[in-house]
């Protein structure tokens, strides 16, 4: 009951920020999440023996959503800088210095990037376009749940993830297919309905990966959720994790297709 009363929350507090809230509103809900998901990553990386320069790295994160967002490149390029200059003066002679180094910048990549995309399309795209992606992910997440209680047998990838099933992702795939052809019809009429349902494939089979990568993140950390902040569901990055992959591809292909 709590995961179902929590996911009904969120789904509302979605929906009413993507579609209602005004864009300096948006931008700073978008920003709060991304510090708290940083702040996740920051607990995973110091678990599995990588500890980072929180604020700086926090910072350049931000700094690199900001720069994706609003096509600041030089944004991105100073914060790569600030992290090399900051990993540099905190290093004490130990033989980790690249696995901090590439641990420090890697969130500039995995949450930046596709936060800043997010909120990049909301403004290039409108309102639809985002709420088409975060419904056909939140469908396809569903869709996996119970196809996999239902009917999964097969584990897809039981090193990382020992509940994630191969009918679970197949259930998820159609679904999220399905989604963006008959949802897309209304909110992307230019792309034509084969080009739709590739993109739905497309946007499954990267939320697949971002959901099994975090999951490697966390078994690598020796932790079950990334953090209990939000009741029967985890943290900000389980909730997340397959929007991070899908996000800069649906906004790479919605900006130049």
């Amino acid at each position: 009951m709590t995961r179902v009363v929590s996911g009904a929350v969120l789904i509302a507090i979605a929906v009413g920020v993507v579609w209602f809230a005004p864009s300096p509103v948006f931008f700073a809900v978008a920003e709060i999440l991304l510090a708290l998901a940083f702040v996740e990553y920051a607990q995973l990386a110091e678990a599995g023996g990588l500890p980072i320069p929180v604020v700086p790295a926090g910072v350049a994160t931000i700094v690199a959503s900001v720069g994706v967002a609003y096509a600041a490149e030089a944004a991105l390029m100073a914060g790569l800088v600030m992290l090399a200059a900051v990993t540099l003066t905190m290093w004490r002679g130990e033989r980790d210095a690249l696995g901090r180094a590439a641990a420090a910048a890697f969130p500039m990549l995995y949450l930046g990037l596709p936060i800043g995309a997010m909120i990049s399309l909301r403004s290039l795209r409108g309102r639809e376009a985002l709420f088409l992606l975060l419904l056909t992910v939140m469908v396809s997440d569903t869709a996996q749940y119970y196809s996999g209680r239902a009917f999964g047998r097969r584990l897809l990838a039981p090193v990382i993830s020992p509940k994630k099933t191969v009918a679970g992702a197949v259930g998820g795939f159609v679904c999220g297919a399905l989604i963006l052809v008959f949802a897309g019809a209304w909110w992307l009429p230019g792309l034509a309905i084969a080009f739709r349902a590739l993109l739905g494939v497309a946007l499954v089979a990267l939320g697949v990966a971002g959901d099994l990568f975090e999951s490697m993140l966390k078994r690598s950390a020796g932790v079950k959720d990334s953090s209990t902040i939000i009741p029967g569901h985890g943290g900000v990055l389980d909730r997340i994790d397959a929007l991070l992959f899908a996000a800069p591809v649906y906004y790479i292909v919605l900006k130049y297709a």
